[in-house]
């Protein structure tokens, strides 16, 4: 597995949810750039960033942020939060983006997602975000009828090269990941799995990516 540092974007600041609530949201710094940069000289080689806003509203309000962090960093890049069309997809890859993260279109448009994987391999990821053993899509204010098990059956039958797991009951909570959970998926299915450090403490940094 690999571990990402992540900076969560509302209105080109950096904030945090309480377990994916908007009502619970704290914001951590407003400039996400000084902290990438933090991250890179902490030792992290790659960066994961979700815009909160286009989560929720299928938009690219931060996308501005996210091409100066990939220009001013050259940290491996990979965002999500909206990416619902193809068009979107060219857009962040053309600002510089190493990655790109689909999420709930993972979940909706299956058709979609195999041309973005057919158009773009290793460049187009997955976003797992777990909430009680299903999928949540719109930035988390939804639970899907689709399970675990489900969707990464199906993303691995599609041949999706990487998967983002986040479980939504650690997020934002200070109290660690569900390492039993990762474990148990990265055994049973042919995908990397990557999952997420995220908290602005760059501090504990250091050591993870040797």
């Amino acid at each position: 597995m690999i571990i990402l540092p992540a900076i969560d974007l509302v209105d080109k600041k950096a904030v945090r949810l309480l377990k994916g609530d908007y009502d619970k949201m704290t914001v951590y710094s407003d400039n996400p750039i000084e902290i990438a940069k933090d991250f890179k000289n902490k030792g992290a080689g790659y960066i994961h960033i979700v815009d909160l806003e286009g989560a929720k509203d299928a938009t690219t309000p931060n996308i501005s942020v996210v091409s100066q962090i990939a220009k001013e960093t050259d940290l491996f890049v990979e965002v999500g939060g909206g990416i619902r069309n193809m068009e979107t997809v060219e857009k962040y890859i053309d600002t510089g983006v190493s990655r790109v993260i689909l999420g709930t279109s993972a979940v909706t448009d299956e058709e979609f997602l195999k041309k973005a994987v057919e158009k773009y391999g290793k460049k187009i990821a997955v976003g797992a975000d777990i909430k009680d053993g299903f999928i949540a899509i719109k930035g988390w204010i939804e639970k899907s009828n689709v399970t675990v098990d489900e969707f990464f059956e199906k993303m691995q039958k599609i041949g999706v090269d990487n998967i983002i797991c986040t479980d939504i009951s650690k997020d934002g909570a200070m109290k660690g990941t569900n390492r039993q959970l990762y474990k148990e998926l990265s055994e049973k299915y042919c995908v990397k799995i990557s999952i997420l450090k995220k908290s602005m403490k760059t501090d504990l940094f250091p050591n993870i990516w040797d």
